[in-house]
């Protein structure tokens, strides 16, 4: 919930994930787009009928540039609390669930980054719950969350070029591929 009517920015959780994701990167990704996210959406909120409400809900009914900035708050957000240099290895009962909705967690890592990797220009892949608890791979472009689409986001992998260029240039299937090291699942489970 925004406070006085604010969104306030998130921390930075980390100086650097390690040789995953640079300070550099961090710094530009976090330090400036995101926060220009964050500074927009609230510009944008007093008067539009949005202001006061949880995060979720101002992108699901929200449009036009009140939508980009408040989709890429939700969407970073869930991207950064996502993430640890300590990284905690996933349930056996969520392996199971990956299991049955994808063959093996394997399986469901190679889709996941074969969908990050192929979306062409900007957005997000991610894995989501539907109302039925099945587990599904989507991918979103721009500042699209599948929260709009009745899903529930568990993790996301950001494809904006800002999320990897410095540390990978066009290497985006080495980006996707190295992020599994930094995944913190029990977060991701928590959000199921």
């Amino acid at each position: 919930m925004p406070v006085n009517g604010q969104f306030a920015m998130m921390e930075s959780p980390y100086g650097d994930l390690g040789n995953v994701i640079s300070a550099q990167t961090l710094s530009y990704h976090h330090g400036k787009h995101l926060k220009a996210y964050v500074d927009n959406l609230n510009k944008l909120l007093p008067g539009s009928g949005l202001d006061g409400f949880a995060l979720q809900e101002v992108v699901r009914r929200s449009e036009g540039g009140l939508f980009n900035n408040a989709g890429q708050v939700l969407n970073h957000t869930l991207y950064f609390e996502q993430f640890s240099l300590k990284a905690r290895s996933m349930s056996a009962s969520f392996a199971a669930l990956l299991e049955r909705d994808f063959g093996s967690v394997e399986a469901f890592k190679k889709e996941f980054e074969q969908k990050g990797a192929t979306l062409f220009g900007s957005g997000w892949v991610w894995l989501s719950a539907d109302c039925d608890g099945k587990l599904v791979i989507t991918q979103q472009r721009n500042a699209e969350n599948p929260v709009t689409a009745g899903l529930t986001p568990l993790l996301t992998f950001d494809v904006w070029e800002h999320a990897y260029y410095l540390d990978y240039q066009n290497r985006r299937a080495d980006y996707l591929a190295a992020l599994w090291q930094l995944v913190d699942w029990p977060v991701v489970e928590g959000r199921l």
